[in-house]
Order: C-alpha cells, then sequence, then structure tokens
C-alpha cells in the first residue's frame, strides 16, 4: 500500500520538477483530453502556459474541472506522485498574463533582467486553483527524493 506525501514533500515535488505535468480537461464530447504542459507552482495553484485558441483552452472555457498530474520514478518500487482537482480559468488579459511569465521566468531562475517585458501575443495561461489534492509514493521510506 502506498504512503501519502506530506503537504512539504507535495511543494517540494512540484517545485523540484519544474518541468512537465498532465492536464486532464473535458472535451465537448464529456470524453478526457489529457495533454503534457509545461508549468510552475505560485503559492496554491498550479501556472501552465498554453496557446490561446486550442482545444485545452476552450475545453476549460467549457467546463473549468481540470486534474493535474506529476509522477516521479520508473518502477513500482519508486514511483510517487500527485494529483490535483480543481477549478482552472484562462488568463488572457495582458498584465496578469505578464505578472504569470515573469513569474514562471523567476520559477525556471531565469535573471531578473532577463523576464518579460510584454505578454506574448497568442499566448494565454491556465491557472489551476486545486480543491482536492491525491498523493501516493511507492518509494523505500529511507530513501532521499530531494
Amino acid at each position: 500500500m502506498p504512503r501519502k506525501l506530506t503537504d512539504e514533500q507535495i511543494e517540494a515535488l512540484l517545485d523540484s520538477r519544474p518541468g512537465w505535468a498532465i492536464l486532464s480537461t473535458i472535451d465537448q464530447d464529456g470524453l478526457p483530453h489529457t495533454v503534457p504542459l509545461g508549468y510552475f507552482r505560485l503559492d496554491r495553484d498550479i501556472i501552465m502556459g498554453v496557446r490561446d485558441g486550442t482545444r485545452k483552452v476552450a475545453n476549460v472555457e467549457s467546463n473549468p474541472k481540470v486534474s493535474v498530474m506529476l509522477e516521479d520514478g520508473s518502477t513500482m518500487a519508486d514511483i510517487r506522485g500527485v494529483m490535483f482537482q480543481g477549478h482552472a480559468r484562462i488568463v488572457r488579459e495582458p498584465s496578469e498574463a505578464l505578472q504569470l511569465a515573469r513569474e514562471g521566468a523567476r520559477a525556471r531562475g531565469v535573471p531578473e533582467a532577463e523576464w518579460p517585458t510584454a505578454s506574448r501575443p497568442g499566448s494565454a495561461y491556465i491557472r489551476m486553483t486545486p480543491v482536492r489534492t491525491l498523493s501516493w509514493d511507492y518509494s523505500d521510506p529511507t530513501s532521499d527524493h530531494a
């Protein structure tokens, strides 16, 4: 039986893997639409940059209920992960999108002098606020994942 991750372990996993997360939205026909997206954490929210006008954007606009999953490991002996279920919204407004672009640059370790000064045309963000968190950890409790 897997252990659950603590809140601190979940935050550490999110922050240590600022690469890809799996976003699931509900398509217009009621079926899941699942894609990998770059992300970063901003307080409790998960922020994902997207091209505006894509299927995932349309799905969020018609049904804001989404899930985001992150996993780590390669075998049942070391796999761990977290799934967030919650509500998403599309961020297009230029000043808020620029703020998120700058936060994303900060999260990736970009020097402040190189942060964006304008939002990119045709881009948007999906900002997901979790309402439920499920986690699992099959790894050896004595190993160090930090």
